[in-house]
This record gives structure tokens, sequence and C-alpha cells, in this order.
């Protein structure tokens, strides 16, 4: 969906209904759907970038995107900028043991240098190429190995109400695919709460495997997209999980194991 610079022409805002943004194109510019757009608000004297995801071609040269971040100052005539790509995921060896938000900056450490970013809109691979698989993935928890059995390559689903474990479970989990499978973990919270969030990344840092050296952390890439953010962000934030997860299968031919936590604030989103 890229294209070069000299083929990028800039539009401006002529609607605005909370997260939703109207924006105004020349003829014959008009952005790809699932292109990202850029504008700048002032917020107490200093402009704020503002990216926002193209949904909708909605005639007269306008399209309809989805900001991915509040609104709030926002005018009629304002500028946008077509960055001629679609949102961009950090993806590889750079993004494990770090918080990252959909748009692909570090929470945790905003120093940290960028990693190499992909796409998060790709194509899914061919059904032909497809290897299909009645192997179990041993977890190394007995009593999901004797009960509930997991096909790698697979998908499965985990429920349970608040405070029974679930987490506890996840970060074994991940702890077992580092150290029996050498592979490494991303875990994706659509929706979590900032508490959540903070618990997890505290807890997997503290837990260490068995060289008593590597942290639980230092195996898993972390991408949120928190309750309190924008509806685009929670309904993004599952495919740059994917996207990051993708990169350790393809690209370093890794075991990987994604969570999205969960597929309920997904739907909602």
């Amino acid at each position: 969906m890229t294209v070069t610079e000299n083929d990028l022409k800039n539009g401006r805002i002529v609607g605005i209904a909370g997260p939703v943004v109207d924006v105004e194109f020349p003829a014959g510019a008009l952005p790809e759907i699932n292109t990202q757009l850029e504008f700048d608000i002032m917020v107490e004297g200093e402009a704020v970038n503002v990216p926002a995801e193209v949904a909708q071609q909605i005639g007269d040269n306008r399209v309809r995107a989805i900001a991915m971040k509040p609104t709030d100052g926002l005018v009629r005539g304002a500028p946008v900028v077509n960055t001629g790509h679609g949102v961009q995921a950090p993806v590889g060896d750079g993004t494990l043991g770090h918080i990252w938000n959909v748009m692909g900056d570090c929470l945790d450490t905003p120093e940290h240098g960028t990693p190499e970013r992909w796409d998060i809109h790709r194509s899914a691979p061919s059904f032909d190429a497809l290897e299909p698989s009645a192997k179990m993935f041993e977890t190394g928890v007995k009593v999901i190995d004797l009960l509930t059995p997991y096909k790698e390559g697979g998908k499965i689903g985990l429920f349970g109400g608040a405070g029974v474990g679930k987490t506890v479970l996840i970060t074994e989990m991940i702890t077992r695919v580092a150290s029996n499978h050498g592979g490494v973990s991303v875990f994706a919270g659509v929706g979590e709460r900032t508490r959540e969030g903070t618990d997890l990344f505290i807890e997997m840092g503290e837990t260490v495997m068995g060289d008593g050296e590597t942290s639980v952390l230092d195996k898993a890439a972390l991408v949120f997209g928190q309750m309190d953010e924008p509806p685009g962000v929670r309904l993004r934030v599952a495919l740059s999980g994917v996207t990051m997860a993708e990169y350790f299968r393809d690209v370093q031919n890794q075991d990987v194991l994604l969570f999205i936590d969960n597929i309920f604030r997904f739907v909602q989103a």
C-alpha cells in the first residue's frame, strides 16, 4: 500500500464526530482503505500528533477515518497528512521485554530505539501453504495436557471470571514456551485496565526462568490498547499483536505463542 512521497497529496478536515473524522482530498489523491493519516491538535500551546486510519471512502473525494487519539481541540479545515502506509507495528527482538502501544511507541522505556516496523494489514498465507498438524503442544501444565490438550498451530480460548488465575496460567505458559521450546510469546491486551497491564508487566519481570537469570518478560512482547483509549486503538491492537507474532514465525522461524486478552472487548470496540 506504500506509495512514493511525490504521489501523496494532503487533505483537510471537513467533519468531526467524536473519534470519527471526515477528510477531503484533492481529486485523484484519495487514500486507500486502512491508510494512516496524521493531523496535529494544539494542547496547552503544544502540537500533539494524532494518527487516524481510513475506514471508508464516502464519495466527493472524501474519506471517513477513525482517530487513534482523542480529537478534543480538532477543528474543520485543519490540514491532514497522508502517510501513504497503514498503521505499523514494531517487530523483531527489540520488542521483547517491553510494552508497546498500537502506534509502536514503547511505553515503559520511551527512549528505547525504534525497531523494524511492519504494516498490521498483511495478506494471510495462501491455503496451500498451510501445513495441517495434529501434534500436541505440551504446555507442561499437567491438568491442561491431560484434559484439554492444545494443538500446535491451533487456537484455544481460556474462559474464567476475575481473579481465578488466568494471568498466572498465562505467565506459566510463557515460561514453558521459552524454556522448553525455545520460543517467544506476544501478549495483546485489548481493552485492558491500566492496573491489569501494570500487574502483568511487573509479575512477568519478577518471574525467573530455570536458568535463574532470564525473566519471563525477556521472552515476551506486550502490546496494549487500554480501556480508556478510543475504539480505533482497541480495534487494531489485536492486529498489532498478530503482526509481531508473524515476524517471529516467518522471519526467525521460532515457535511463538500469541495471547489476545480479551476477545469480548475486541468485539465491543
